[in-house]
């Protein structure tokens, strides 16, 4: 099996094709102009510095370029990183291509589809499950190819559906030991409260945000949705509002970008659950490669924190 980029050690040197993430200038202290580069494959991906750039490597490597590159795995801060010696845009004639570099959900789009519709089919107030059904149909083939973020969790091809699949299975759980949460208001909430990011964010590929993600953010873009969706289907229920405060307070607080708390018991447990899940993946992806008895790389969206694995941990 051929090493991913991310299950090279450090003093390995590499010679391989990836893609470029992202390419960002910046100036070195000498003056002179530089690269810091984002390259992946299918394993995540690394950063690598090109420096005394030209104009013409800003083109060669910019995002979604595909390179050969031959260099040395360092660590650097805390973190690997690749020191190039040689790198190059790929040929025609290397017959590489796009998907050979891109990381995917590790559950098929049809078993995620077929799940999501299932809990769907359970619920049973017809107006949420109405409005939920019509913006996941709206929307369906993007979100099925978005990643959940750019950065920090399912930030992968078809990662906002993953998300969404591995969320409803824990309302399922957490439904079971509380009965007293109403499920529909809690299932359409984990469906809906991520939706927007079909528009925030530019696409499964080197993704970036959009003006709309930019200006707006994913979760006006919904509460907007919902109201769209609640008038073209003629529904004016309080469920159209109490979905609306769902996504409106799923980030918790203000200064994680919720304009309201939860103000609703299925809307705080809907903040944990994404919470939960979140960090789970964060943690997974950290901790994948780490060797028992070893720390992983310092993990930013947690606190900057270092996680260990015991010895004992297979």
């Amino acid at each position: 099996m051929v090493k991913g980029i991310l299950d090279h050690e450090v003093g390995d040197q590499v010679e391989k094709f990836l893609l470029v993430k992202s390419s960002t200038k910046g100036t070195a202290s000498n003056g002179k102009p530089f690269l810091t580069l984002i390259l992946q494959d299918q394993s995540g991906d690394i950063e690598a510095k090109l420096w005394d750039a030209s104009e013409e490597d800003e083109i060669n490597y910019s995002a979604e370029k595909i390179v050969k590159v031959l260099g040395d795995i360092q660590n650097y801060r805390g973190r690997n990183q690749l020191k190039l010696r040689q790198i190059r845009p790929a040929a025609p004639t290397d017959a590489v291509k796009l998907s050979d570099f891109l990381e995917t959900a590790p559950v098929s789009k049809d078993e995620m589809t077929s799940k999501i519709t299932q809990y769907i089919f359970e619920m049973k107030n017809p107006n949420i499950q109405r409005i939920t059904r019509h913006l996941l149909k709206k929307y369906q083939q993007a979100f099925l190819e978005y990643p959940a973020a750019t950065k920090n969790h399912h930030e992968f091809v078809s990662g906002l559906a993953y998300h969404v699949v591995s969320m409803l299975d824990l309302s399922k759980a957490i439904a079971g030991l509380y009965p007293s949460l109403y499920k529909d208001l809690l299932y359409a909430g984990v469906i809906l409260h991520d939706l927007g990011k079909v528009m925030e964010l530019s696409g499964p590929i080197s993704t970036t945000y959009t003006v709309e993600g930019n200006l707006l953010g994913h979760i006006t873009i919904m509460v907007n949705e919902i109201g769209k969706a609640a008038d073209e289907l003629g529904i004016s229920g309080e469920e159209v509002m109490v979905l609306q405060h769902l996504v409106l307070s799923h980030h918790g607080k203000a200064e994680w970008g919720s304009p309201k708390p939860p103000l609703i018991k299925e809307a705080e447990i809907l903040h944990y659950i994404d919470n939960l899940d979140a960090k789970m993946n964060m943690l997974d992806r950290a901790l994948e490669r780490v060797k028992p008895g070893e720390f992983s790389d310092r993990v930013f969206a947690l606190d900057q924190r270092s996680f260990y694995k015991p010895s004992f941990h297979k």
